[in-house]
């Protein structure tokens, strides 16, 4: 049984996840459908990006992911699918799955990649709005019921991909930036265990806030407390313990983040 996942910045007023889910069970009845969220800022495609990295290696192989934050939807961005290792993607060519395709150029692992210009695959009438509806949601399931990838559409050898912020090294430390900002106002950044060797000996500098140190868990700090540590991810996280860093720093995803080893 194929599971399809849904990824979006749709929102939960409006039914637009719904009628995707209706398309996807017209077409293949039996899949089962994984919302990974539909709350990723409007227009946001690098959180689009970054959040589908974080997410999709944990679904089983063979799962096809839909993502759809598509500012550009109805002009000639290209409407793309890919298997990238294991799983299958399946929205706009503007850079949703750049974080999948560097994972899976890093590992060695194999891609594919498809410009959906089949439309006996979509549904017959198609918007200039809503391709998550009319294309995105029909190919996916038809990729669930067995369709091949190379049946989708004409192969392709350059899907449009995000310059992905990278951590770049200072005289005593490193800068990030900040690139996710969860429901509970924690504050994520690019920087990694590698950039930050000492636990105890650096200090973190964020919007003017100063960290000294890094908790292992939030339980390490009290109440309130302005904290640093590496979160779920990997990556590391201004928090505020049974509180919102992002409340009290004022901060968006962009701001840059200082990481100074104190001593040699």
């Amino acid at each position: 049984m194929s599971i399809i996942t849904l990824l979006t910045d749709f929102g939960l007023k409006d039914g637009y996840p719904g009628v995707m889910k209706g398309v996807i069970w017209s077409i293949a009845p039996q899949a089962q459908i994984a919302d990974i969220t539909h709350l990723i800022q409007p227009q946001n495609i690098l959180e689009g990006a970054l959040t589908l990295e974080r997410t999709a290696p944990f679904f089983p192989p063979g799962t096809i992911h839909v993502a759809v934050v598509d500012p550009g939807v109805g002009t000639q961005r290209r409407p793309i699918a890919a298997r990238l290792g294991e799983h299958y993607f399946v929205g706009p060519d503007n850079g949703l799955c750049t974080a999948l395709v560097e994972s899976c150029r890093s590992s060695g692992v194999p891609m594919q990649f498809v410009h959906l210009n089949q439309p006996q695959f979509w549904l017959a009438e198609v918007s200039n709005v809503f391709h998550g509806r009319d294309i995105f949601s029909p190919v996916a399931a038809h990729l669930a019921n067995g369709i091949p990838l190379s049946a989708l559409g004409a192969p392709i050898e350059d899907p449009v991909l995000l310059a992905l912020p990278r951590p770049q090294r200072t005289a005593r430390g490193w800068q990030g930036q900040v690139t996710l900002v969860d429901h509970f106002g924690n504050i994520s950044t690019n920087l990694e265990p590698q950039h930050i060797p000492s636990m105890g000996d650096v200090e973190i500098n964020l919007a003017g806030f100063r960290i000294h140190g890094l908790k292992r868990t939030f339980g390490d700090g009290q109440p309130g407390e302005l904290v640093a540590l590496f979160d779920s991810e990997g990556k590391l996280s201004i928090c505020v313990v049974n509180g919102s860093a992002a409340a009290r720093l004022g901060v968006q995803v962009g701001a840059q983040v200082e990481v100074t080893q104190l001593h040699d």
